[in-house]
């Protein structure tokens, strides 16, 4: 086959050789003015040589590779990148509705209360002993007249100081102003000590307490 291929070759050279001869004695026949038939011979001579083209090559084989070349590394494989998924669509957006808790009540101070109104004074239910039935009473001293005084016909007026104890009676008298006679005296104190009755005095709370009075007693004779 690589006999064929520089037969071929040769063949090609000599005819490029010879049209190059050709036309360097056409153009030299020119200049130097040759015969025109001279020209016309040549020309038919070159013409009437045929060109045979050898065959077509037959498909060579591949030529072993060269020993003498260093065997390589093959290199390293390489991963290809892994696939990107594009989402042409993008995710729905979910909103939610936050709603805010309810307020809280209003705290209302109520106003202060006004300040409560003074206690108003305590009622003062003090009093002194007054004489209960005293017209009763009294008519019983004078009906109680001394024997003796009344036998010797004296008359007179005596003055009392009594203490009113809290259950409103007397619990002790004395003479303030006496008769002149003993015994309208000593039958005054007497008398007002066994009939006398009082309404007992009271303290400013309503306590029965102790008082005093006084009293005059007047002894006449009818």
């Amino acid at each position: 086959m690589a006999y064929a291929d520089q037969e071929m070759s040769g063949n090609r050279i000599v005819a490029i050789i010879i049209v190059a001869l050709i036309h360097i004695g056409l153009g030299y026949a020119l200049i130097t003015g040759l015969a025109l038939d001279v020209a016309k011979s040549v020309v038919e001579r070159v013409t009437t040589i045929d060109v045979e083209e050898p065959p077509p090559p037959e498909p060579e084989d591949e030529p072993p590779p060269p020993e003498d070349i260093p065997e390589t590394a093959p290199p390293p494989p390489v991963a290809p990148p892994p696939p990107i998924n594009i989402a042409t669509t993008p995710p729905p957006i979910r909103t939610q509705t936050t709603i805010p808790p309810p307020a809280p009540p209003a705290v209302r101070i109520p106003p202060p209360a006004p300040p409560a109104p003074p206690a108003p004074p305590p009622v003062n239910k003090s009093r002194e002993a007054t004489p209960k039935g005293l017209s009763g009473w009294a008519a019983r001293i004078q009906r109680n007249y001394p024997r003796r005084a009344e036998r010797d016909g004296i008359e007179g007026n005596v003055t009392v100081r009594v203490t009113v104890g809290p259950d409103g009676r007397v619990s002790a008298c004395s003479v303030s102003a006496s008769s002149g006679n003993a015994d309208l005296d000593a039958a005054a104190c007497d008398g007002m000590s066994r009939y006398a009755r009082y309404d007992p005095a009271l303290d400013q709370n309503g306590n029965p307490i102790p008082d005093s009075d006084v009293r005059t007693i007047s002894y006449r004779l009818n």
